[in-house]
């Protein structure tokens, strides 16, 4: 068998994106957990009237009425989940 690895041997796969940065199962892993919590929180706001909105500066929620809920633009996602809840929760 080659160094590299075989059967029942772990090897970490390492590849270079387009922006130079080294991509793991880890990062890969983290980046999909990520994507689904970003669905998930996008169905529950759909299904109460609110939309989520991602740019450059961060994470807004967005009302009924059309308004940021909590009055701000850039919010975490963690923050933007306990906003979500709050407004969910009136």
């Amino acid at each position: 068998m080659s160094p590299e690895g075989g059967l029942g041997v772990a090897r970490k796969v390492v590849s270079l994106s387009s922006h130079g940065r080294v991509e793991t199962w880890a990062g890969a892993n983290e980046a999909k957990d990520e994507k689904l919590r970003e669905r998930r929180l996008k169905r529950r706001g759909d299904s109460g009237g609110f939309q989520l909105r991602h740019s450059d500066r961060g994470w807004a929620l967005i009302g009924p009425e059309r308004k940021p809920v909590g009055g701000r633009l850039n919010n975490s996602l963690d923050e933007l989940e306990l906003l979500l809840t709050q407004a969910l929760e009136q």
